[in-house]
């Protein structure tokens, strides 16, 4: 680490220093403890949301994590990626033997022993999450899904050129980097959207001189971006479904049992053969996939009674019935959430630990229950017509 990692601008006559870090470097740390030192800023900028700032303040909270509350609330997705990206920051450290986030954690320290401003210059996490889920199709986000648990190796080593590359790119990148080309429009949200966030919050940070402790591939967008306009308000809103997402989830349902009614008018006996293959298919496919995920036999029981039901409405998930039942039947322990960190970079980890197999329940039950529905809804209108 050096000077090399430091940019200086000036910006209507606002001095703006940019620390270019690696996330689990202890030289980044160091090189943050004397940048702000050595210029005492009014300002320090870190590359974090309020999320992320309580989860370093208080690095085990995520340990009392009750997963039928996560449930109930829907952020499964959004649990699955939280751990993802912190897991993979903590393998890292661990090989490295240093702190994740040392450098964030300086930067924080640093400000309040100058007694500068301490700006969270980063877009909220859930959002950024939720902004790149909604940009995929349920292929890629199936697709996406699964290149996760794979792209991981328990056995992986971390080199003296990881870290460089580290360097280069940020946490959440890195931890997409294998998929990134397959999902362009992941990176778009990722990095460019947050240069944006990250360049608007630095330069109306208090004061006549800021220091802005960043990963080092936001360097290069936030240093084009400090004399651009940017339009925050777009890009820190959750986007809501598409028309057409909304108007589908409708259709479709309504469509299937359009065709239930018809069959009834036609004859009784060829409705109830249409509503026994609905419920054959999409309640076999989601116990099969739940099953194929070792679920208990309740949960596996649980899928086929509920798939057919919330196929047919838009607003409720297979998922969420099965997992609830998963994590009630065979609820996770404490050593099982303290093991994630290590058992989430495997498949023979998801399977073995009680709170990320419900996870993968949820997950594998959906797509069960979404093959289901495809299946039968083409036997239906082949019998039919």
């Amino acid at each position: 680490m050096s000077e090399n990692n430091v940019t200086r601008l000036i910006y209507q006559g606002k001095e703006i220093i940019l620390i270019a870090t690696a996330h689990v470097s202890k030289e980044s740390a160091e090189l943050v403890k004397q940048i702000i030192a050595e210029e005492r800023p009014d300002s320090v900028c870190v590359e974090l949301d309020e999320q992320r700032y309580q989860n370093i303040q208080n690095p085990k909270a995520w340990e009392n994590t009750d997963i039928v509350k996560v449930i109930k609330s829907k952020k499964v997705g959004f649990l699955i990626a939280s751990l993802f990206l912190s897991s993979y920051q903590k393998k890292i450290a661990k090989e490295l033997n240093t702190v994740v986030g040392g450098e964030m954690i300086q930067g924080i320290e640093s400000a309040k022993e100058i007694g500068a401003s301490l700006v969270l210059a980063d877009r909220n996490i859930q959002t950024t999450f939720i902004r790149i889920w909604r940009k995929l199709s349920f292929r890629e986000k199936t697709k996406l899904f699964f290149s996760l648990i794979f792209s991981f190796g328990e056995d992986a080593k971390v080199s003296d050129q990881d870290l460089k590359d580290l360097l280069q790119e940020d946490i959440l990148e890195s931890v997409l980097a294998g998929i990134r080309k397959q999902f362009p429009k992941v990176g778009e949200i990722l990095i460019s959207e947050r240069d944006k966030y990250l360049a608007s919050k630095i330069k109306d940070a208090p004061g006549g001189k800021v220091v802005a402790v960043l990963g080092g591939a936001h360097v290069p967008g936030v240093k084009r971006e400090i004399y651009q306009t940017q339009d925050i308000e777009n890009i820190s809103i959750v986007p809501p479904p598409s028309r057409f997402s909304k108007i589908a989830g409708w259709i479709i349902p309504a469509a299937i049992m359009g065709l239930f009614i018809y069959g009834f008018i036609l004859n009784f006996q060829t409705g109830l053969q249409q509503l026994s293959s609905w419920v054959l298919w999409t309640g076999a496919l989601a116990a099969l996939f739940t099953a194929i995920s070792l679920g208990h036999p309740l949960s596996i029981l649980a899928s086929f009674v509920v798939a057919p039901i919330t196929t047919l409405h838009p607003l409720l998930a297979c998922g969420w019935f099965t997992g609830l039942v998963e994590a009630t039947v065979k609820k996770p322990t404490v050593q099982d959430v303290y093991n994630i960190q290590t058992d989430i970079f495997s498949l023979k980890g998801f399977f073995k630990n009680r709170f990320l197999k419900t996870l993968l329940i949820i997950f594998m039950a959906n797509i069960g229950g979404s093959i289901g529905t495809l299946i039968a809804g083409m036997d239906i209108v082949k019998n039919l017509f």
